[in-house]
């Protein structure tokens, strides 16, 4: 089967057809001009990610397993199904399909430009040529109905999360710059099926071929399409250079900085913070230089999708915060500064600056925002360093510098004495070892709420019964037992941190014990990710702090659930999996779910009792915040509605048992905390029970009796 074409008698389709030698030409000079505008426009935009400090985390290590793990996320879209299926199919189909052109573009260009001009002949012919063709028709045709979906979404349905202030005339030249590319490529090739008279062997190009006839319908014939044909190509051509050209100009080069952001990703990022500074006095974002190359490289890979703004609570409630806006906020100042404008503070509480200081303080440090990205921008990492700016210049929430008072002046958040740190303990019928004096298996971490709070102090007197009817070996800080620092650092008081956790590495190091085990998910997470971070040899020396440790290896941490969850597998608590019948649904704390990826123990304990659990709609890594992260236990905010109000309302109304419902519980004391007071203001007080998981434990292993004696 052949068709005589201007290359011959052969299965194939011209490039330059009715374009000519000196059209030829000057495709291949515009060619040229395109592709050193964008390597200038690329150099530049990478060379301004360097003007950014060095960062606190080897970014390249491994580089070859980084490089394929990246590839894998970004062509599989993983991230992007997460919440919004269709969002994710639409992506995908965008993706993919852009990528296929993008091949085959490449792929005619290697025949075109190198292989025919070093053997003299083509394999763009025969089988190859139909299997080309077929190929990129179904794939371009996806693009475009991807595209479709896009235009569908932003511009009919206005999808509330993809308009926001930083929605511009960039953003709808993108999208339909792509989508006349693709649209365009199609009805090139339908008026050069139809000005070439329908050669069989095209069917294969069934979108083209579809085009091809309709033009026919209307009217259109051979004739007029090779007529038509050069303007057509030219102006397709055309725009697929300004495309080109313009990528490191604005929103398409996300195209790239995306991928360069996923290969350099911390997996440990918010878990972990930027690193103490050499220079405690130091400011961490005075200019925009202070944020390191990774942190401006978050900057322009940030594609505006808002699926970190959506899933925010700080938002949601109402307060000045949407991480998107922030992110490219500093992004626009960046740009700005290189421009040549004046600059402005970063961060300042009220005046001119690019992010204002209540906005900061209204994040609650969830990492839900880290989690939805598709794109790996490590949010907290330049929060935090906007956060330290605040508490350098002194501009911090009066509740905020109280509780560093309190921490600072007694050990603790709540400024009651140290002595008073164990008398939680007081009315149970049992000695609780002290650590310091005896070698035991867990070294028990109780925490600030669970020693100071009434109502958490009940968890803890739980906590300790499940341990002794376990006989588990274990003993407490009593006195020398301060607060973890988790929370104050994620407010910006690095010092405050370092002085506690020197405190406790200190103390730590003067215990026997083989494990540590953790009440509040904070301080699991500051115990296992972050104390083994800081260099304490760097800061033993300084007379402002109060300890002499030069290094901890540190030592194996665990939440409770963890350890209970093992005790009830080995038949230590003596439950048999029907002691209670209760209608519970169980919340997801963040640091010991999105930050630790802990998420099944808390629920394993909860079905052992005999509860019916069921699931909030958001749980797991979707779990919404109830409020009290990155300070917000300690600061008042005018919020509509609270999101403790939110969870507890979600959890009568949107999980399927409804009203059914009659305990929330919880594994968190900070979350405990918030949700009393959320089912008193929300008033849900009649509606269901806060309880923690060590309480349905103690009922189910001793009676209610028991329990409530406590």
């Amino acid at each position: 089967m052949t068709f005589l074409l201007q290359t011959g008698e052969q299965i194939t389709r011209p490039t330059f057809w009715f374009v000519g030698a000196t059209g030829k030409a000057i495709f291949y000079y515009l060619a040229a001009v395109t592709l050193t505008v964008f390597a200038l426009g690329a150099y530049q935009r990478v060379t301004s990610w360097m003007q950014g400090g060095e960062d606190h985390v080897d970014r390249l290590d491994d580089l070859p397993r980084r490089v394929l793990s990246s590839a894998r996320t970004i062509l599989s879209n993983e991230t992007l199904f997460d919440r919004d299926l269709v969002g994710g199919v639409m992506h995908a189909l965008v993706m993919w399909g852009f990528l296929t052109l993008l091949i085959a573009t490449t792929i005619l260009g290697i025949d075109m430009d190198l292989y025919r001009p070093l053997t003299g002949e083509s394999f763009f012919v025969g089988d190859f040529y139909l299997s080309y063709s077929f190929v990129v028709d179904a794939m371009g045709f996806l693009f475009v109905v991807g595209l479709g979906v896009v235009l569908y979404r932003r511009y009919v349905a206005r999808n509330e999360r993809l308009w926001d202030r930083h929605t511009s005339l960039e953003d709808d030249l993108f999208v339909w710059a792509l989508f006349l590319l693709g649209v365009g490529g199609y009805l090139l090739e339908g008026i050069r099926i139809l000005g070439q008279n329908f050669p069989d062997f095209e069917t294969v190009s069934f979108v083209g071929w579809f085009v091809a006839l309709i033009l026919q319908g209307v009217g259109l014939t051979p004739e007029t399409a090779q007529m038509a044909y050069p303007v057509a190509w030219w102006s397709h051509s055309l725009l697929a250079f300004v495309f080109i050209a313009a990528i490191p100009l604005g929103k398409p080069f996300h195209m790239l900085s995306s991928f360069a952001n996923v290969v350099t990703r911390d997996e440990d990022a918010g878990k972990r913070l930027p690193g103490m500074p050499a220079d405690l006095d130091a400011t961490n974002a005075e200019s925009i230089e202070d944020f390191s190359w990774k942190e401006q490289l978050d900057q322009d890979a940030c594609t505006k999708c808002g699926r970190c703004s959506s899933v925010c609570p700080a938002k949601a409630s109402g307060r000045p915060l949407d991480p998107r806006n922030v992110i490219l906020d500093l992004k626009g100042y960046r740009e700005s500064v290189d421009a040549g404008e004046e600059d402005v503070p970063i961060v300042a509480d009220g005046g001119t600056s690019v992010v204002d200081g209540e906005t900061m303080e209204s994040c609650m440090a969830c990492m839900a925002c880290m989690d939805a990205c598709p794109v790996e921008i490590e949010h907290l990492s330049s929060f935090t360093k906007m956060n330290r700016q605040l508490v350098d210049q002194g501009d911090v929430d009066p509740n905020i510098q109280d509780t560093f008072q309190n921490v600072m002046q007694q050990g603790n958040t709540f400024g009651d004495p140290a002595r008073n740190r164990a008398d939680w303990a007081d009315p149970l019928d049992f000695e609780l070892d002290d650590a310091r004096e005896t070698e035991v298996e867990y070294l028990w971490y109780v925490g600030d709420y669970p020693s100071y709070d009434d109502r958490n102090k009940k968890v803890a007197r739980s906590l300790a019964t499940l341990f002794e009817r376990a006989d588990v070996e274990y003993g407490i800080l009593y006195e020398d037992e301060q607060y973890d620092g988790n929370d104050i650092r994620r407010v910006g008081e690095e010092f405050l941190f370092i002085e506690q956790a020197g405190h406790h590495v200190e103390s730590f190091e003067d215990c026997e014990f083989e494990k540590i085990v953790c009440t509040d998910p904070h301080s699991f997470n500051t115990f296992k990710n972050e104390y083994p971070e800081v260099d304490f040899g760097e800061y033993a020396d300084d007379p402002m702090m109060g300890f002499d440790v030069e290094d901890w290896d540190g030592a194996p941490v665990f939440h409770w659930t963890q350890v209970v969850e093992e005790l009830v597998e080995d038949g230590r608590l003596g439950l048999s999996g029907n002691e209670l019948d209760y209608t519970v649904t169980y919340h997801d704390p963040c640091h010991l779910g999105r930050y630790n990826d802990e998420y099944e123990a808390p629920r394993e304990l909860v079905r052992a009792t005999g509860c019916e659990l069921v699931e909030m709609p958001r749980n797991r890594k979707d779990s919404f915040c109830c409020g009290g992260g990155g300070g917000g236990l300690w600061m008042e905010f005018d919020e509509e509605p609270k999101p403790s109000e939110e969870r507890l309302r979600e959890a009568l109304e949107d999980t399927s048992a409804g009203s059914a419902v009659e305990k929330f519980v919880v594994a968190c004391p900070m979350c405990m905390t918030m949700y009393e007071d959320g089912r008193k203001t929300g008033g849900y007080e009649d509606d269901l029970e806060i309880v923690d998981v060590a309480e349905l434990l103690v009922e189910a292993t001793g009676g209610v009796e028991q329990r409530l004696a406590q």
